[in-house]
């Protein structure tokens, strides 16, 4: 088979408006601080309906400012899954509370109620007090939000989605009408990535949505120092008014310490011209997982698809195939190797959280078998707007070879 470009997992999409929209910027007054960053917010929020959408410097971040914003303390726990990026488990470490581990469906790689239910017990059984669940929504499919959510409200524990893998992803709301990821409408906050693999790009970015207005000030707080402009949160009245009444407009309070999380103009304008193509990008992806189905079926059982979750539309980040490496007889370090030399890429998402030293030093070992049937097989395919039939049928014919061969 002739070797064309190599094809990665997941890259960006820019294009001349992109390009030009970045330029106005750096040829304008503001580079950080300024209009766009407001501009995208609401941008945001119009597109997935939500009253508030806070820009910051990444989803990790996002995720960050989050746990800040719901006062964890130290023996205080959140449920996340193994299987995720490091992030959503360690920003519940960087405010001091405990993260409770869950276990996954092993042919979705998501959170579901029961899992949550057993992490639950396993907290309770430590002494922790579960205060929040973080579920991850892995590739662009959804947790299972109807089960979460219904657990949520009965044990009182509040829901902060880690969205980073599923900008433009709908799924069935709680009226049962299709609504963005990032609506709220079963969580109280939501957090997004704009890392250039995602389904859009800011180069590293973030965001945060919620329809809680006293969350919102306390994110928002979070991401800029912790600074609160707002003259309904002032404590000194005095020194934040003028004599005739009206507020000093340099003033400003820190309640709590924040931190610099802040989105740069550069990254927003490049958000707010992503943004426009998001439905196309989502369409583009939709339409590369719907050929792979079709394409790598004759390769079952060895090679097939992760399961796919009803109800949800999904806005693809990756597409996960489940491989058996142990029917096939070959590890999948070779495998991916042997789809190297073809000239494609690909990559693991994830080695499960909780087998890391820092968290086996923590907490000590912890069966999950869902999370391990997983990993065991889960490998990401070349998926991204760019990507040409011809790209995919390159995918496709190299796998056939190596799987068949």
């Amino acid at each position: 088979m002739s070797k064309g470009p190599f094809l990665p997992y997941g890259r960006q999409w820019i294009d001349e408006a992109d390009i030009a929209a970045v330029e106005q910027v750096l040829r304008g007054d503001w580079l950080t601080q300024g209009p766009s960053i407001g501009w995208f917010e609401r941008s945001f929020a119009e597109k997935v309906g939500v009253r508030h959408a806070i820009a910051c410097a990444n989803a990790t971040a996002a995720l960050h400012v989050c746990m800040l914003a719901l006062d964890l303390k130290p023996n205080d726990a959140v449920l996340v899954p193994s299987v995720t990026f490091l992030a959503t488990a360690n920003a519940v470490r960087y405010v001091g509370a405990q993260v409770a581990f869950t276990d996954v469906d092993p042919d979705t790689g998501l959170m579901r109620r029961q899992d949550a239910e057993d992490a639950i017990a396993r907290a309770e059984a430590r002494g922790w007090r579960v205060r929040a669940i973080a579920p991850v929504h892995l590739a662009g499919q959804t947790a299972d939000m109807v089960g979460l959510s219904a657990l949520a409200i009965e044990r009182g524990l509040t829901i902060v989605e880690d969205a980073a893998h599923a900008v433009g992803t709908r799924l069935t709301g709680a009226d049962g009408a299709m609504v963005a990821v990032g609506a709220c409408d079963r969580s109280a906050l939501a957090c997004f990535s704009f890392h250039p693999v995602k389904t859009m790009a800011t180069g590293e970015g973030g965001m945060v949505t919620t329809n809680n207005d006293a969350l919102a000030r306390k994110v928002r707080a979070g991401v800029s120092h912790g600074m609160v402009r707002d003259p309904d949160g002032f404590t000194n009245q005095t020194a934040a008014l003028a004599a005739d009444g009206a507020p000093n407009p340099w003033y400003y309070e820190m309640p709590e310490p924040g931190f610099n999380y802040r989105m740069t103009d550069i990254q927003a304008a490049l958000g707010i011209s992503q943004l426009a193509k998001l439905d196309a990008f989502v369409r583009t992806r939709a339409k590369l997982v719907a050929a792979y189905d079709t394409a790598l079926a004759p390769l079952s059982p060895i090679l097939r698809p992760s399961a796919r979750m009803p109800g949800v539309e999904a806005g693809w980040h990756l597409y996960v195939a489940l491989i058996d490496f142990v029917a096939l007889g070959m590890d999948r370090a070779a495998f991916m190797n042997a789809l190297r030399q073809d000239g494609v890429g690909s990559q693991v998402h994830y080695i499960p959280v909780h087998t890391q030293p820092y968290y086996r030093r923590l907490y000590g070992g912890l069966h999950l078998p869902g999370a391990a049937g997983w990993y065991d097989r889960c490998l990401s395919l070349p998926l991204y707007p760019a990507m040409s039939m011809i790209d995919q049928d390159r995918v496709v014919d190299s796998l056939t070879r190596i799987i068949k061969g």
